[in-house]
């Protein structure tokens, strides 16, 4: 999730909102009050971020996300906002949003560069065999849904992948488990790492 958010966010993580009355169910129906009062300011009700450089939740795999709010809580995922933030979330009410986001439907973008829409395709589904990199679909699924270990990756805004993917690439990742990703990153050029967030926008 970027450092960098809206006035929105900055303004829900100052007011007294980030705290529930009350834990929530496990079900999503029950998520909408912490979601909110807590997540919607950047992510969207809905989970599809209309921020580029916020990252899309709706659609991913719920234990995936409940791990990653588990770990901004720990600190072994650093974020200057959701370091700050998720430690003051309920812990009953993690399982709810996560469900909740993993609950509702993804939007898609749409292609703005076909050449490299193309090009990010065949990375994402083959990999490139000469340079050691291995296709992004096998971890992160041929439809690129992702699974209860990697994030989804389809219809993600194309700024975030690219700033995550660089992230990766320049050693900025060093959470624990990242080490694989930093090791294909380095692999990519910029036009490569452009190329596969161009076409995953558009999934």
């Amino acid at each position: 999730m970027a450092m960098r958010v809206s006035a929105l966010c900055f303004q829900t993580l100052a007011s007294g909102l980030l705290l529930c009355g009350s834990a929530l169910a496990d079900g999503p129906e029950k998520a909408p009050p912490v979601v909110e009062q807590v997540c919607a300011g950047c992510h969207g009700m809905d989970g599809n971020s209309v921020i580029p450089t916020i990252p899309k939740l709706a659609g991913s795999h719920p234990e995936y996300l409940l791990r990653e709010l588990r770990d901004f809580i720990s600190g072994r995922r650093k974020s200057e906002v959701m370091g700050a933030l998720a430690p003051t979330i309920n812990t009953d009410d993690l399982k709810a949003i996560a469900n909740y986001f993993g609950r509702q439907k993804s939007t898609a973008g749409q292609i703005t560069d076909p050449a490299a829409a193309a090009m990010g395709q065949k990375i994402f589904l083959d990999g490139n065999e000469e340079k050691g990199l291995p296709a992004c679909a096998g971890c992160h699924e041929v439809d690129g849904s992702g699974t209860k270990k990697f994030p989804r990756l389809a219809g993600q805004h194309k700024e975030y992948l690219v700033d995550q993917l660089t992230k990766f690439k320049n050693d900025v990742h060093t959470n624990p488990g990242s080490r694989f990703m930093r090791t294909v990153a380095k692999r990519m050029t910029e036009d490569e790492i452009k190329a596969v967030a161009e076409y995953l926008n558009a999934m």
